[in-house]
């Protein structure tokens, strides 16, 4: 499982990329978008205040650890040694769920986002100024069943100190991010605000509750990941496919198309407004849509990953190799495509392959379940090798 928390020191932002965002539609909010009507109230409390706040656990490791470790070091070294040092919290990389600061504290785990929001509410009970940023890195896609997810990359900056609403650039600022020094060097970056995290946190746990069927509650995260920031049109996307999959069809297309009137070019909405329209016998707009689709796209995600299953269920595993070594050149570290390409090689009798394969796709798991499941199928070829 990567578990990799890279801390480098930077003194010079200004080196940094900042991107302006998209301009606010008229109906900046996308008010007439909600259907509140249509669902069910939430299972559980949403709410942004939740996202940074911190539990008495927190506040005890902050009064004693962290306070002893001030002693010594500026506090934002000190947050640092007692959150990342090894022997300490022992922090995990988990993507079963995005979790709030406390959730992540208490599990002792997290993805990128669920960390970074964890550091960052440490950081700001102690006074130590946090700037996030988004890394301009490609998309990196998973699937669930037959959904598809897009992941960005998040970091953020802890800085020296803070006098009022002025900060001090003399005193060095450093970044904290959770994928390997070289996936992020050298990248551009966008400089995002505590509301955008906000949305994103909202976003995921929307997209997590569709994943799981609870559409009710998908669509409260959505909504709220709207309202915290309207600019982040990743909502409105996943707003579109809730509709869809609720079978409201209608507001579906509305939703979609919003986002298209914005992003013209913008292949998720694109795609999913096809699904809509075919949804609704509309064929020819569909093959339309997917004909431009293709023109921006020719090969989207899974394209390959398909091509191989298919010949997965032909027992062709010469084909199936290649189609997910097709899949590995775009995106070398999802697990996934390492478990089926092991499958391929065993179905080749390529023992060695597919047990190299395997353990990959254990090391770049991104669940304690998935981390399991894949140690037990490893034991298991293990054992084959061995006799």
């Amino acid at each position: 499982m990567r578990t990799w928390i890279a801390v480098v020191v930077s003194a010079l932002l200004a080196a940094c990329a900042s991107v302006s965002p998209p301009p606010a539609p008229s109906d900046s909010r996308g008010e007439h978008l909600f259907h509140n009507e249509l669902f069910a109230a939430p299972s559980q409390r949403i709410s942004a205040e939740d996202v940074f706040a911190l539990s008495d656990e927190m506040r005890q490791y902050l009064g004693s650890d962290i306070a002893a470790l001030q002693r010594t070091f500026k506090p934002q070294a000190a947050l640092l040694k007692a959150l990342y040092d090894k022997g300490r919290l022992r922090l995990d990389y988990d993507a079963e769920m995005t979790r709030t600061a406390a959730q992540t504290f208490a599990a002792r785990a997290g993805n990128c986002l669920s960390l970074a929001i964890m550091t960052a509410a440490f950081a700001k009970e102690m006074g130590v100024p946090v700037r996030y940023q988004r890394i301009l890195v490609d998309d990196a896609w998973s699937r669930s069943g037959e959904l598809y997810f897009a992941s960005s990359h998040v970091n953020l900056t802890l800085g020296g100190s803070q006098y009022g609403r002025v900060l001090d650039y003399a005193d060095s600022w450093t970044t904290v991010d959770f994928l390997p020094p070289g996936e992020t060097r050298g990248r551009r970056l966008r400089v995002i605000s505590e509301e955008t995290i906000v949305a994103m946190f909202m976003n995921n746990r929307a997209a997590e509750s569709l994943a799981r069927g609870s559409l009710d509650d998908a669509y409260w995260f959505a909504r709220a990941a709207i309202g915290s920031d309207p600019k982040f049109l990743s909502s409105y996307n996943t707003l579109g496919v809730i509709y869809r999959h609720h079978h409201n069809l209608a507001q579906a297309e509305t939703t979609l198309r919003y986002v298209l009137d914005i992003e013209p070019a913008n292949t998720e909405a694109m795609s999913n407004l096809a699904l809509v329209l075919n949804d609704e016998g509309r064929r020819a707009e569909a093959a339309a849509l997917m004909a431009r689709l293709k023109e921006l796209e020719p090969y989207p995600p899974f394209y390959f990953f398909n091509l191989g299953m298919a010949a997965m269920q032909e027992g062709d595993y010469r084909t199936a190799r290649d189609m997910f070594a097709k899949e590995l050149d775009r995106d070398a570290y999802y697990h996934e495509f390492h478990f089926w390409i092991a499958a391929a090689y065993l179905g080749l009798g390529d023992i060695a392959q597919a047990r190299s394969h395997l353990a990959t796709a254990m090391e770049n798991s991104a669940t304690r379940k998935e981390h399991a499941l894949y140690a037990a199928k490893l034991d298991k070829l293990s054992a084959v090798r061995s006799q």
